[in-house]
């Protein structure tokens, strides 16, 4: 898709953070925009922000863990436009903790908003997308879905799906002229994890150093490169290449270094559980 002005696009998760960057984006490229995410308030000020390009934003609230309101949605675009060109599917939360710690209503919520809303609305927006002479579906994953991570298993889970989605939507209808990308991005300087659920024994988040991490508006301009140019998938930042290519060419040092971590932890745990029996000794 080398011409994108003109085109209409969907933007799930658009109030804030990588699809926020992506609707701003593809706003300043001339795209026609429908947002939807369930914060109202703050999708409001984004549809605002866009309508400064001087293009077409409709702004919908929708909690994609529901089922009825993704359906609902989609007949609203349907009914507006008759369908999009371009379909990111980018809403997304977590769950920061231990596996153990997490209820099957946790798990239940992830799956739905990580998972299966972005499967509904490619499912329901497929006829239309393939009407199109050309059309995109942008699935926002993350190196989360290339590489396991500790206490993120839930989110971890849902990526690595999103991942195998891309894979198999772009082998069936690429010949069809539907493109399909998988985006990748390493850490972000996002509200997501810092914003997530914390498991019963996780006392804070463990949130990356900022040098670390990637801007929403990077993202952004990767994500509409990858629609023009039709890429497979794109892997953002050096710390998600870097993880990467350790995962790929010698997954040994991963195992390592988390049982390291591991072992740190149980060393600290002991020394200090040592100093309190000390301290009781001489109480």
């Amino acid at each position: 898709m080398r011409e994108i002005r003109g085109k209409k696009a969907l933007v799930t998760g658009a109030a804030s953070g990588i699809g926020r960057a992506i609707a701003l984006e593809l706003a300043r490229e001339g795209v026609a925009l429908f947002l939807v995410d369930i914060d109202e308030a703050g999708l409001a000020t984004v549809a605002d922000v866009c309508r400064k390009s001087g293009v077409e934003v409709i702004q919908r609230g929708c909690d994609v863990g529901l089922s009825s309101q993704i359906s609902a949605t989609v007949a609203a675009i349907l009914e507006r436009w008759g369908g999009v060109d371009i379909l990111v599917n980018n809403a997304g939360i977590t769950y920061y903790g231990r596996t153990e710690d997490m209820s099957a209503e946790h798990w239940d919520r992830l799956l739905r908003v990580n998972l299966q809303s972005h499967i509904q609305f490619t499912r329901e927006l497929l006829p239309s997308l393939l009407a199109r002479r050309e059309a995109h579906v942008l699935n926002v994953c993350s190196m989360f879905g290339l590489v396991g991570m500790p206490k993120l298993a839930a989110y971890c889970t849902t990526k690595f799906a999103m991942v195998g989605f891309s894979d198999a939507l772009r082998a069936e209808y690429g010949r069809d002229g539907l493109g399909v990308t998988a985006l990748c991005p390493g850490f972000v300087s996002t509200n997501l994890f810092a914003s997530a659920p914390l498991g019963e024994k996780s006392k804070e988040h463990k949130l990356p150093p900022k040098l670390l991490c990637t801007s929403p508006e990077k993202v952004a301009r990767a994500a509409v490169r990858a629609i023009r140019r039709n890429r497979r998938m794109v892997v953002l930042a050096p710390t998600a290449r870097l993880l990467v290519g350790v995962k790929r060419f010698v997954p040994w040092l991963l195992d390592f270094l988390f049982h390291l971590g591991r072992r740190q932890r149980i060393e600290r745990k002991m020394t200090r559980i040592e100093a309190e029996r000390r301290e009781r000794r001489a109480a």
